[in-house]
C-alpha cells in the first residue's frame, strides 16, 4: 500500500506540532515536508522534543516544492491571510489542500471551489476536526425543528483572529436547514452597549468570547415554553483533534471538488 504523502503548513502552531506529531505515528502516512515562519531550518523533530527525522522547516508554500515531494495532502492550520494562497498553490500543484484554518470568506471559497474544478483535485475545509464538535452541531441541527429558539456561545482562546468561529457560522447554517428565518426576543428590544445581543445571522444570535486559558467551546442554547436545552461541546486539548485530522486525509486523497464540514466523512 502506498503510503499517503503528507505536507504540513502551519507546523509550529499548537495545532500543527500536535499533527506532525500524529502523522509521524501513523503506518499508512509519511510527513514529507512542513513549513512555517517560525523556526525555519531547524529540523521539526527537533521543535517537536524528539529526535531529528530529517526534515527542515521551510518558509513560504512553494508550487515546484510541493511536486518534488510528490505531496498528496496538504494540511493547512496557518491563518486566515496565508491558507487562501496556500490552498491555491496546492491545487495547481495537484495536491488536495485539507484546511483546518477558519476565517476564509465566501468569495474565497467560491474561487477555490472554481479552481479545483478546473484542475480536477479536491479540497477540503474543516470548520472543525473534533468529532464531538460535528455530533453537536448534528444534533443541534435535528433538535432546531422543535426549538426554534436558539442562540450560540462560542469560546475561544484570546488569539483567534477571527469571530464568530468557523464553527459557530457552520453551526447556524446546518440549523437553518431546519429551521426559517425568524425574529428571536422582543420585537422593540434596543441595545445599550452595540453588539450587546452577538452577531445576528438567520436570526440567530451568536456570541463570541476570547479570552486565556480557553481552547475551544461552544454551546448551542434552545428556549421553550418553561424549558432550555444546551448543547455543549468543550475541545480540553489540541489531540481532541486528530482523529478528525486522519479522518480528513485519508477521505480527502481520493476527493474531487470542493468539500466543506467532517461530518460527510462519517459513516
Amino acid at each position: 500500500m502506498n503510503r499517503i504523502r503528507v505536507y504540513v503548513a502551519g507546523a509550529c502552531g499548537k495545532v500543527g506540532m500536535e499533527t506532525v506529531r500524529t502523522i509521524l505515528t501513523q503506518n499508512d502516512m509519511e510527513l514529507v515536508g512542513v513549513s512555517d515562519i517560525r523556526n525555519q531550518g531547524e529540523d521539526i523533530g527537533t521543535i517537536l522534543g524528539q529526535a531529528p527525522v530529517n526534515i527542515g522547516i521551510s518558509g513560504p508554500l512553494e508550487i515546484e516544492r510541493l511536486k518534488e515531494l510528490r505531496t498528496d495532502i496538504l494540511v493547512d492550520f496557518t491563518n486566515p491571510q496565508s491558507v487562501f494562497l496556500n490552498a491555491k498553490l496546492a491545487i495547481k500543484a495537484d495536491v488536495v489542500p485539507v484546511i483546518g484554518a477558519t476565517g476564509l470568506d465566501e468569495q474565497e471559497i467560491s474561487e477555490l471551489e472554481e479552481l479545483a474544478k478546473e484542475n480536477s483535485v479536491g479540497v477540503f475545509i474543516a470548520p472543525n476536526f473534533a468529532l464531538g464538535a460535528i455530533l453537536m452541531m448534528k444534533f443541534a441541527m435535528e433538535t432546531a425543528k422543535y426549538f426554534p429558539n436558539v442562540d450560540i456561545v462560542e469560546y475561544h482562546h484570546d488569539q483567534k483572529l477571527d469571530a464568530p468561529s468557523g464553527t459557530a457560522l457552520k453551526t447556524v447554517e446546518m440549523i437553518s436547514k431546519n429551521r426559517k428565518p425568524m425574529l428571536q426576543g422582543h420585537p422593540n428590544e434596543y441595545e445599550k452597549i452595540p453588539g450587546a445581543r452577538g452577531g445576528d445571522m438567520d436570526g440567530i444570535h451568536v456570541h463570541s468570547i476570547r479570552l486565556p486559558g480557553l481552547i475551544a467551546h461552544q454551546e448551542v442554547i434552545f428556549g421553550g415554553y418553561g424549558q432550555t436545552l444546551t448543547i455543549r461541546h468543550d475541545a480540553l486539548t489540541r489531540e481532541t483533534y486528530m482523529p478528525g485530522v486522519l479522518l480528513a486525509i485519508r477521505k480527502a486523497r481520493n476527493l474531487k471538488g470542493l468539500l466543506v464540514g467532517l461530518e460527510h466523512f462519517l459513516d
